[in-house]
């Protein structure tokens, strides 16, 4: 076949973690052959995709995928999202012929597609194999939206927290989605290869089982995986049966190949590179003063960091503030023991069984092996307010700004009476706030509150996430893979209708350390105490991986296996062209 290869690589608007593995990849393809070409098509702006550009991958902008529409950072408004999925189904045909017709100018030779259904679908009728690369597809996500599991806000936030404050979350039918969720799941299955990365929830348009609607997999009353679903993802992917494959529209060769599925590394960007990277005392202070965090608070024997991450946010000073913004809450639950390998999610569990090849785990241990699993602290009283207003899609034109959201479409209005308190632990924390467009509201630009900063705009997640202590946000394939890697605590806020969670929360018990903190404590800013658990459970691991990196050890592993990843695609592409040409 004609040499060197020509990729269209399709990228979801919907959130950091599609953006972030995309541009990883990208690097890792061109890291094996700088000869190739890379087109990224995506409504995420180009700034997220900057790593992989700055090697040559091209970019270009189109809206290839539906919006799923959170009111805030960790809600979904089903009724919207599904408008939003009619809106673009309605126009998906147009955004067919013109994907077609590009894929033939610019003479793709592969599709791959994270996780835009509409790709798979282009490819198939422009007679390209298509390679699906994510660890769920958004026909389970739009299907899940049937669950009778109700987003039901707790405590006494519940009536300013409602959808749009008046609007209850309530489950839409199964009959009314089925049609809708019917034309995701046939672009998918046009697909010829999926690779399945870890944190993964089953693939329906691949394996014949378990089948759609998603809320079978789970126990609608409790929100958790059943126990078969949980065996499923645990299994080798060699074992499944898949579904055969949809030939090639209009008079286009026969597929070469059967489907298949190959189970993938963790795929993350890695830290700066560098002499000095952020691991190095050098490094380190480098990019903490940079952040405004002075050098008295660099040492992370004496300073311990909380990255707080869930997009734009827009903190209001309280009046009350007494000057200084840590203290003591009240303790979570008691810790299980680290040999109970289980994902607590109340009121019931689901235990992993006992597999060498659990959630895509690598034969190389990761650093943070064998450390606790995810546990859910009740929340404590609270004595402070705090109220969020949002609205989160990275999609659209109104949303072009950012993908991890900025003031634009996202903004968190803090109004804490009880500030010093309740988010960290002590005096020895301080908190890096990433997102924060200013510190105030009504066109103020308040100081922070002591031992509080700032991060700048466009932070490389990856350092700021290494040099953390623990990192706070919510749960979504970015942040969780950054973490994992990092070797750094997560609390997280979980995202109940999002059905992609539960694959994440399986690979933070298998492979880091979650804790899910209560949305009410959350949104009343009591944070500390899960904070300190958290850092409690992983301070050992986050150790070691300091000192290891330091030394230089196993820094080239993601690479190294991302490398073996992008020849195992880039023969198949090969062969497959090959088999056609015979």
């Amino acid at each position: 076949m004609k040499e060197p290869l020509v990729f269209a690589y399709y990228c979801s608007g919907h959130g950091y973690g599609h953006a972030t593995r995309v541009s990883a990849f990208a690097r890792h393809l061109l890291n094996l052959d700088s000869r190739m070409t890379i087109h990224i098509v995506s409504s995420a702006p180009k700034h997220v995709f900057n790593d992989s550009i700055s090697l040559g991958v091209l970019y270009r902008f189109a809206e290839i995928d539906p919006v799923i529409v959170q009111p805030v950072a960790y809600r979904v408004d089903r009724h919207r999202s599904v408008e939003a999925l009619r809106s673009f189904l309605a126009r998906k045909e147009s955004l067919l012929e013109q994907e077609r017709q590009w894929l033939f100018d610019i003479q793709a030779d592969c599709v791959l597609s994270d996780a835009a259904f509409l790709g798979c679908l282009a490819a198939n009728v422009t007679g390209l194999p298509s390679i699906l690369i994510s660890n769920f597809t958004f026909d389970s996500v739009y299907s899940f939206l049937s669950t009778k599991f109700v987003d039901q806000v707790d405590g006494p936030l519940g009536d300013e927290l409602s959808i749009d404050n008046h609007t209850p979350d309530y489950p839409i039918s199964g009959e009314e989605l089925k049609p809708l969720v019917q034309q995701l799941y046939y672009g998918y299955r046009c697909a010829d290869l999926l690779v399945r990365l870890p944190g993964c929830i089953p693939i329906p348009s691949f394996s014949t089982s378990p089948l759609l609607p998603a809320p079978r997999w789970t126990n609608q009353g409790s929100n958790t995986l059943l126990d078969e679903i949980v065996t499923h993802l645990v299994q080798k992917p060699t074992t499944h049966v898949l579904h055969s494959s949809i030939p090639f529209a209009n008079s286009h060769p026969k597929k070469p190949f059967a489907r298949s599925i190959i189970q993938a590394p963790l795929l993350v960007r890695g830290i700066s590179k560098g002499l000095d990277t952020v691991y190095s005392p050098i490094g380190r202070s480098r990019l903490l003063s940079s952040l405004g965090v002075p050098e008295h608070l660099h040492n992370p024997d004496e300073t311990k960091i909380l990255i707080v991450s869930f997009g734009g946010q827009v903190f209001q000073r309280p009046t009350s503030s007494r000057g200084s913004s840590t203290g003591r809450s009240s303790p979570g639950c008691k810790t299980p023991p680290a040999e109970l390998r289980e994902i607590t999610d109340s009121p019931r569990t689901s235990k992993i069984p006992p597999c060498s090849d659990a959630l895509g785990k690598m034969d190389t241990p990761c650093c943070c092996y064998g450390a606790s699993p995810v546990i859910k602290p009740e929340p404590s009283p609270t004595s402070c307010e705090l109220l969020t207003k949002t609205e989160s899609c990275f999609k659209a034109r109104s949303y072009l700004g950012t993908l991890v959201p900025s003031a634009s479409d996202i903004m968190l209005d803090h109004v804490v009476e009880d500030f010093d308190t309740q988010l960290l632990p002590d005096s020895s924390w301080i908190a890096i706030v990433c997102g924060v467009s200013k510190w105030g509201q009504n066109g103020t630009d308040e100081k922070p509150p002591d031992r509080f900063f700032v991060a700048p705009e466009y932070v490389y997640m990856p350092d700021l996430t290494a040099v953390a202590d623990v990192l706070l946000g919510k749960l979504g394939y970015g942040t969780v893979s950054e973490c994992v890697d990092s070797c750094t605590p997560f609390v997280y806020v979980a995202r109940p209708l999002f059905v992609e969670e539960h694959g994440l929360k399986l690979l933070l018990a298998r492979e880091g350390v979650g804790m899910e903190l209560p949305r009410v404590a959350y949104e009343a800013g009591d944070w500390a105490s899960a904070v300190k658990e958290a850092w409690s459970l992983g301070r050992n691991a986050k150790a070691e991986m300091r000192r290891k990196a330091r030394l230089g050890v196993d820094m080239n592993k993601r690479d190294e296996e991302g490398a073996l990843l992008a020849g195992q695609v880039t023969d198949w592409v090969r062969a497959w062209h090959d088999s056609i040409a015979v």
